[in-house]
């Protein structure tokens, strides 16, 4: 096994954990649904179910179409969910504990870009800046 495809497993696997989650636990991610984003409950059911799907997407062994089109998937919800990950900041830091603090929000946005690199590098897109170097 290579370090690319040991990489692709761990990811599948974090966003199967993660689509559980969003399906069997709803109401944490529901609460840090920006206000403006319609049918809450429905788009949170819905990212559990894209999150399934890029996972198996991604963990299948037969399609490499298949799984390029899963990182494509799974890196274009992580840039989706980015507005919740905000909302949660600011619902947190506005109260008067600061909830989890800066510490924890802070590295978790600034790691969102490494998670949509991540899905796209562990999908072997070919694109700038991930293609092979001749």
């Amino acid at each position: 096994m290579t370090i690319r495809s040991g990489c692709r497993w761990l990811l599948a696997v974090l966003y199967a954990a993660a689509g559980v989650l969003h399906l069997a636990l709803p109401g944490p991610f529901l609460s840090i649904v920006p206000p403006w984003v319609p049918f809450p409950a429905s788009v949170i059911a819905l990212t559990g179910l894209a999150e399934l799907a890029g996972a198996a997407g991604l963990a299948q062994p037969f399609s490499p179409a298949l799984r390029r089109a899963a990182a494509w998937g799974l890196a274009a919800y992580a840039l989706c969910v980015w507005p919740a990950n905000v909302q949660h900041m600011l619902i947190d830091m506005a109260r008067p504990d600061n909830g989890l603090g800066l510490a924890y929000h802070v590295p978790r946005l600034a790691l969102q870009p490494v998670l949509i690199w991540w899905a796209l590098w562990a999908g072997k897109i070919t694109a700038w800046p991930f293609r092979s170097r001749p």
